[in-house]
């Protein structure tokens, strides 16, 4: 820029005392903010990575997220209307530019039917042009992208594979308060609530004289939940596995997510329509789309829908709620020669609706109170456990999974161990005697205890471990080490995942990984990429301690190198260590 600010003051015919006086000031300011900002980063680098722990990540997205929010609705509020404003003149004055240019004439002269066509859907005094053509632009557009998302569950794209991973990280985090939280949420989109709600709305609407939203407005209900019953005959996809309550009926699309999106975004649609203030309209809209996506993420966080169904959702009650808004605006465009005065309905009217309005919270309220269905009831046992005879037939069966996954279900860090003990209990005394501590399951308790370690730079011999993937669940145990620095910025680890092979004696197979967490990395531990080296000094700690009674060492995989979904790099010689413990 200071290159530049010379000749655009010249061709400005800026005043040259005036220049002179900014130019040098100015000058002064670069050269002191310079040295500070070298200064300010170089001793607050550490504070900065400090600050920056793993839930620092999700409790400052959170903040980010509702920030960002907050200034867009304020930004709308300030700027909106300007906004809108400028970006119809410069659509306004490229269409003049379009029409008045020769060639285009010529073009239009050649094809006077396709242009008056053309003339006609951008027309803004009739339902069939404007409002008509964006109305269909958008109806096609939402059906391309929900016939995608059918695509991609037929064919098993990614989106399945984070469909699971996905599902089975939200049950390894599951909380009993957010699920209390996330029950009364969803009862937002339960039928008995959806009817009640949508009665309450058709009586304002009868008694304000707002009539021409009601039949859209049921239509879009009947339609969307009756499209939402055909998906799932013709889907049959099976619930997910481990859900909160049961839930009967197939899983795709989800039908809180459809009606959803029918019901309460029509109602947003209806009253940003008759509210005067733009503040107001800007409230109903984002307490609107607040409300359905607290009800979509209600559903995954309970575990009774998948991401992908929730998605198919809200695309499948859109396409009926712009359906439901085509109606309204036809029907509207049909009336607008009648001139009516604007309605002010009467005090009676006004108390009526503030009375439905209460009744209906109230209804929530009692309902949502006494809402406890019946918790599922997940198996203690493996009904697919299988028995082997020997291990090597596992390791050279290529079905067997031989890599950790990311959410995607990309493949990361090889398995590096595979230990044979009598149960679980076995595994954690042996981790415990060869001086490895288990790591705390994930919850808000552990994370903010880790978070607490992470920034006062202490030891935590229990801190949660970052959830990794393998044969698409989320490891069952967490191992740590304390390193010399006894800080848990800097630790060993080992991740260990139940497999459902047995030997002829009855003993179980754990799989499992070991890496070096060196420090921090902004807002993540940042691991050593030399995973051998881990290796070995896992295997070292179970003889030292006395626990193996026969081992062998094989080339598992290939020599790997690569990164993990933190995008850390690692390097491998794709070695496994194969432990029978006493």
């Amino acid at each position: 820029m200071r290159a530049i600010i010379p000749f655009v003051a010249g061709m400005a015919r800026m005043d040259t005392r005036s220049f002179f006086l900014w130019n040098i000031i100015s000058a002064f300011a670069w050269a002191v903010t310079h040295l500070l900002l070298g200064y300010f980063f170089g001793h607050a680098w550490r504070a900065v990575e400090t600050w920056s722990t793993r839930i620092s990540l999700v409790i400052i997205s959170l903040v980010l997220f509702i920030m960002i929010v907050y200034w867009l609705k304020s930004l709308l509020f300030r700027r909106g209307k300007q906004l809108f404003a400028l970006v119809s003149s410069i659509l306004f004055s490229i269409k003049q530019a379009i029409i008045t240019n020769p060639e285009v004439q010529q073009l239009v002269s050649r094809h006077p039917r396709f242009f008056q066509f053309l003339h006609a859907r951008l027309r803004t005094d009739r339902f069939s042009g404007i409002s008509l053509s964006l109305l269909g632009v958008a109806f096609l557009v939402t059906l391309a992208l929900l016939l995608g998302v059918v695509e991609d569950l037929l064919r098993s794209e990614p989106i399945v594979a984070v469909d699971v991973r996905l599902h089975t990280l939200l049950y390894a985090l599951r909380n009993p308060v957010l699920v209390k939280y996330f029950l009364w949420i969803t009862l937002l989109g339960k039928a008995v609530i959806v009817v009640s709600v949508a009665l309450v709305v058709g009586m304002i609407l009868w008694l304000s004289r707002k009539r021409v939203y009601m039949l859209p407005f049921w239509l879009g209900l009947i339609g969307s939940s009756l499209f939402d019953a055909l998906g799932k005959l013709a889907f049959h996809r099976p619930r997910p596995e481990f859900a909160v309550y049961p839930e009967y009926g197939f899983s795709f699309p989800s039908g809180h997510a459809t009606i959803a999106v029918a019901c309460y975004g029509f109602i947003t649609y209806v009253l940003w329509k008759h509210l005067d203030s733009w503040k107001h309209k800007l409230n109903v809209l984002f307490a609107g789309i607040g409300i359905i996506l607290a009800i979509g993420l209600s559903r995954i966080y309970l575990g009774v829908h998948f991401l992908s169904d929730v998605w198919g959702g809200y695309l499948l009650g859109s396409l009926w709620l712009i359906i439901g808004i085509s109606l309204v605006e036809w029907r509207l465009r049909q009336t607008c020669e009648v001139r009516l005065p604007p309605y002010s309905p009467p005090r009676r009217v006004k108390m009526l609706t503030t009375v439905l309005i209460l009744a209906e919270l109230g209804f929530y309220g009692a309902f949502a109170g006494q809402y406890h269905p019946p918790r599922s009831i997940q198996a203690e046992t493996d009904p697919q456990t299988v028995m082997i005879a020997n291990i090597a037939d596992i390791l050279v069966d290529r079905r067997f999974p031989r890599y950790t996954e990311k959410l995607t279900g990309d493949r990361q860090e090889p398995l590096s161990f595979l230990v044979i003990a009598s149960d679980d209990a076995q595994l954690i005394s042996a981790f415990r005697q060869a001086g490895w501590s288990l790591a705390d399951n994930l919850s808000l308790t552990s994370l903010f205890k880790a978070a607490k370690a992470d920034f006062l730079n202490i030891e935590d011999l229990t801190a949660p471990l970052v959830p990794y993937f393998w044969n698409v669940q989320v490891h069952d145990f967490g191992f740590q080490k304390p390193t010399a620095a006894q800080t848990v910025r800097q630790r060993h680890h080992a991740r260990f995942w139940i497999t459902r092979y047995q030997t002829a004696d009855g003993r179980r197979l754990y799989v499992g990984t070991a890496s070096l967490d060196v420090g921090m990395k902004w807002i993540v531990h940042k691991i050593s990429p030399d995973l051998d080296a881990e290796r070995e000094v896992l295997f070292a700690d179970f003889q030292k301690a006395g626990l193996v009674d026969s081992f062998q060492k094989v080339q598992f995989v290939e020599p790997t190198q690569g990164k993990n979904f933190l995008g850390e790099l690692f390097f491998t010689n794709g070695m496994l260590y194969v432990v029978t413990l006493k």
